[in-house]
């Protein structure tokens, strides 16, 4: 089935519908291109598109500004028809032609822009971004309202534009993007991917130093057409383009730095000040001042945690103009991960809900949208949205108890205790919400998970009498002792369906060290055990002595089917994603059950129907 807008009753006015209302009524234009100075000297290039048409001479415009690492335009191919934007045109198109200027820098020490880039976000970028709303709204074109959108890096940093206070900002909508780079991104759990870090390095590398050679291993830019970023229009035979280039060359690389960062606290060894808070949007929330409109999007395979950091997002920001939309979607609604989609391409459209959006609260248009829900989330499996007037959607929770023989009771039963060795070599294989983040183009989901519980510790409910959604965090309570002082859990959640067929559903990352749980900080909302991920909070497991770990599990909208069973499954490694925990020794876990001890997964759970 499709993920489209009409599936349920979520929207008195769904986005598709409104969009048909809204026709692209203006031309685009070839961009014009420009360096904009900063305070430092450096020069950030910026493409600048206006509406034209017959109406549009001398007009001022509302400007969406979008922020890229990944090249606000490439050079094309003399002769070629390749789109010079891939990262971009989606926003291009949308907005331009229905009344928004558009603004499209290229970040200090990326694509034609001078610098260089000392962090992945880096402070300096936010503070480029108030001097380049302050020319916004110097031009002639503008009417004094600036918003700001995109996908991942581009959506934290309007986040980052947000945080700055500029009076100009009316609305973000930061799309598919963390509020916490440590937890949403590299560090879930506190468990480094690493292959993430590897595998985005080489992707800058190709962009950050035109290695147009390592750059077409890319899929996203395997097209021989393109031919490095674009030169601003001052630059006429390419040689500053050429000369900040180089200057890319000393840029940052993601393995070394971001394993500065093993606790939430540390610092770099030379910038006592620099903790991994400085390229977390979180860090600056308070700066958003209150009247800024923000809408956060994400997709159920976002990644590590991105639909956590729209979440938080929604929960932290005290805005009363602030919208939550959930879809069944991997990073940047590239595909519907759903097992039962009609096709991989999803036809919800994110940007028409968006453009709404900055209708609303940008151009101050009456659009409806002060008459919707603020959450719309996407349920698995029945196939429909639904809405909700806040998050989480479900208050009710159920559990299930670990118990003997392997099952997952309704009830605690009598103590007990199962042993797992765990496996260095146990992997999820290649069809996760992983590959995506590290910019691979991954079009298949989980569609190989049958089996892949086999070698892990599992329990498993008896056939469910009634169909159960599950919309919310499920969170795993588990007392367990290690034959190490320090281990890695993952925990996944799988339906089995009455014919035997393994669904993934979600799963939690949790390092044992990092057990520790504390209040929630003014900056960072969330509806799950929060936890600091520093030093002083870090403690090795006394070992063979039992613990309780509280680990949360991925966001999830799912509808369990009546017959089906619940699994709920524990391992020590993913060697395809993430490193060894501890070093060489592998440890042995036993996980504890009943009485004192009691072991659980509880569910945020509704019965339907």
């Amino acid at each position: 089935m499709p993920d489209s807008d009409d599936r349920g009753h979520a929207w008195r006015v769904p986005p598709s519908r409104y969009l048909a209302t809204r026709p692209a009524v203006y031309e685009i234009p070839q961009p014009s291109s420009r360096y904009l100075t900063m305070p430092d000297g450096c020069r950030i290039a910026a493409d600048i598109y206006l509406p034209q048409g017959s109406d549009a001479q001398g007009r001022k415009w509302p400007t969406i500004l979008i922020c890229t690492p990944y090249y606000r335009r490439f050079k094309i191919k003399a002769g070629a028809s390749t789109e010079p934007c891939p990262n971009t045109f989606r926003y291009r198109d949308m907005f331009v032609p229905r009344g928004y200027a558009l603004v499209v820098v290229d970040v200090r020490g990326s694509g034609a822009s001078f610098g260089t880039r000392d962090s992945f976000r880096s402070p300096r970028e936010r503070e480029d971004c108030s001097v380049i709303a302050d020319w916004i709204v110097s031009q002639s074109w503008s009417d004094g309202r600036i918003g700001a959108t995109g996908v991942s890096y581009l959506g934290a940093a309007s986040d980052f534009l947000a945080s700055t206070g500029h009076p100009a900002v009316k609305a973000i909508a930061p799309l598919f993007a963390v509020w916490d780079t440590y937890a949403d991104n590299y560090y879930p759990g506190g468990i480094l991917l690493k292959e993430l870090a590897k595998v985005y390095d080489g992707l800058m590398v190709g962009l950050d130093h035109d290695r147009r050679d390592v750059l077409r291993t890319y899929s996203y830019y395997a097209d021989p057409n393109l031919e490095g970023p674009h030169p601003v229009d001052e630059d006429e035979d390419g040689s500053l383009c050429r000369a900040a280039v180089r200057e890319h060359i000393a840029n940052f690389r993601m393995p070394d730095f971001i394993a500065e960062f093993k606790f939430r606290d540390d610092t770099l060894p030379y910038d006592e000040s620099f903790t991994s808070a400085k390229f977390g949007p979180y860090n600056y929330a308070s700066g958003v001042r209150e009247d800024v409109a923000v809408y956060a999007v994400s997709g159920w395979t976002d990644g590590a945690g991105y639909a956590n950091g729209a979440i938080s997002r929604f929960l932290t920001l005290p805005n009363p103009k602030k919208y939550l939309l959930l879809g069944p979607w991997d990073h940047g609604a590239r595909v519907n991960t759903s097992p039962w989609r009609e096709g991989i391409a999803p036809q919800f459209t994110v940007l028409a809900e968006i453009l709404r959006f900055f209708d609303e609260h940008l151009a101050g248009m009456p659009t409806g949208l002060k008459d919707e829900s603020p959450v719309h989330f996407f349920t698995y499996h029945e196939e429909a949205w639904r809405e909700s007037k806040s998050w989480p959607p479900i208050q009710e929770a159920k559990r299930f108890y670990v118990a003997a023989t392997h099952e997952l009771t309704g009830a605690s039963a009598a103590s007990g205790a199962d042993t797992y060795q765990v496996d260095f070599g146990l992997g999820t294989g290649n069809e996760t919400r992983y590959e995506r983040i590290a910019g691979i183009d991954s079009t298949r989901y989980y569609t190989d998970w049958q089996g892949r519980a086999d070698g892990m510790l599992s329990y498993t409910t008896a056939p469910i009498d009634k169909p159960l959604e599950l919309s919310g965090h499920a969170l795993a309570s588990l007392w367990i002792s290690s034959s190490e002082p320090d281990a890695a859990l993952f925990v996944y959640l799988t339906e089995i369906e009455a014919d035997g067929t393994a669904r993934y559903v979600t799963e939690g990352l949790l390092r044992a060290l990092h057990r520790k749980e504390s209040p929630c900080p003014p900056n960072y909302r969330t509806s799950w055990p929060y936890r600091n991920f520093t030093r002083a909070d870090a403690e090795p497991m006394p070992l063979g002595r039992p613990q309780l770990l509280r680990i949360p599990l991925l966001p999830v909208s799912w509808a369990l089917r009546a017959g089906s069973r619940l699994r709920l499954s524990i391992a020590g490694a993913d060697a395809d994603h993430c490193g060894q925990v501890p070093h060489g020794r592998p440890p042995k876990l036993t996980v504890h059950w009943g009485g004192e001890m009691a072991s659980y997964i509880e569910l945020p759970a509704k019965t339907l129907g």
